[in-house]
């Protein structure tokens, strides 16, 4: 999975990106003279796999991850080749997720793109560039199908879903928000618009918006989030900033100051995790407590071939342990004593937690 951080010049996205990843490229406003995105990994935030290692004091320790990449700053006129353009959409296309940093934080020394703070404004200025990119692709799509020498029946398939899209996207609607069936996704796999990408806004707040819980827009944003089911979570950047700089102990008395039990940056990587319907199954021993990502509903045996191929291809059962089970007795030993450990078939849909050692012959 790979995740697109987008948003407007100035609004901390490369920031955002240095916290979730670790990397620590120019902050600097570069969207008129950088097009190409930085790709870096984010852990994922997981206490189950901390559980395990104290537990077996592995050699290595590997949490789950996310591919995050940070875009240049978007301007309006993107579609029609502005600042940096249609570059900006093919690297957007790329990406299977949005995070949309919106700025709601006033700073005189860091001028807003549009001279004043405005949430919705913002928002509405990234929908749209995206809405005309793909109303772009689907109005020429539409012309080559009606103006062929032949319409096939899956033609004229493609063609109803693709007027239905463009009767939304003139309505203001993404295509994410627009109701398809199945089926009809199914046709539009092969365009990647941009606008059905799955979103979430991350609102970046200063420090005063962020004790206070009070900021311009914050009613109209919790409506439209509402409407459109889209995840929505307040961040001070700043702050994160400032937490991730301490050492352990000092940041634990910081957050207890603030009043937060997680930091915004972990919160972040678990909901975008969620949200993209990702889950993970663990694996453990001396050598690695391990996380591993796949997506919610796959089964044993396609689970055993995120390890390798050959486990796939050999698949003969799993031991499955729920992590409570073990959380709760303390030992593989005892969840075994009662009878908690299970042997599954190829066909069983793993869990979320499962602990799972592939029985396999190649």
């Amino acid at each position: 999975m790979k995740i697109g951080l987008v948003g407007l010049p100035a609004v901390g996205k490369t920031t955002l990106f240095n916290l979730l990843t670790g990397a620590e490229p120019d902050t600097t406003d570069y969207s008129k003279i950088k097009v190409e995105g930085t790709l870096g990994i984010a852990k994922v935030p997981d206490e189950r796999v901390d559980f395990l290692a104290k537990l077996y004091n592995p050699r290595k320790i590997t949490y789950a991850t996310i591919e995050v990449i940070d875009l240049p700053g978007l301007v309006k006129g993107s579609s029609m080749g502005e600042g940096v353009g249609n570059k900006f959409l093919e690297n957007v296309r790329k990406t299977d997720a949005l995070i949309h940093i919106v700025r709601a934080f006033e700073n005189d020394n860091v001028p807003h793109v549009d001279g004043n703070i405005d949430p919705m404004r913002d928002i509405e200025t990234i929908n749209l560039e995206l809405l005309f990119s793909d109303l772009g692709v689907i109005e020429n799509r539409i012309h080559r199908i009606e103006t062929g020498k032949k319409i096939t029946k899956e033609n004229l398939a493609e063609l109803e879903v693709l007027k239905k899209c463009r009767e939304g996207l003139e309505n203001g609607v993404l295509l994410h928000n627009i109701e398809l069936s199945e089926e009809e996704r199914n046709l539009l796999k092969t365009f990647s618009f941009l606008s059905e990408k799955p979103i979430i806004f991350v609102i970046n707040l200063d420090e005063k918006q962020f004790t206070s819980k009070d900021y311009p827009g914050k009613e109209e944003l919790a409506s439209y989030t509402k409407q459109f089911n889209i995840p929505m979570i307040e961040l001070c950047i700043k702050s994160e900033l400032e937490i991730s700089q301490l050492d352990p102990e000092d940041r634990k008395l910081f957050m207890e100051d603030l009043g937060i039990t997680e930091t915004g940056i972990d919160k972040l990587a678990r909901t975008t995790y969620d949200y993209l319907g990702l889950i993970s199954f663990l694996t453990t021993g001396e050598d690695e407590v391990k996380a591993w990502t796949i997506k919610r509903g796959t089964t044993a045996k396609k689970a055993a071939g995120k390890i390798h191929s050959d486990i796939e291809k050999g698949f003969i059962r799993a031991e499955v342990c729920k992590f409570e089970h073990l959380k709760e007795l303390g030992s593989m030993q005892k969840v075994k004593e009662k009878g908690l450990l299970t042997l599954e078939g190829k066909d069983y849909i793993v869990q979320d937690g499962d602990i799972i050692n592939f029985r396999f012959n190649v």
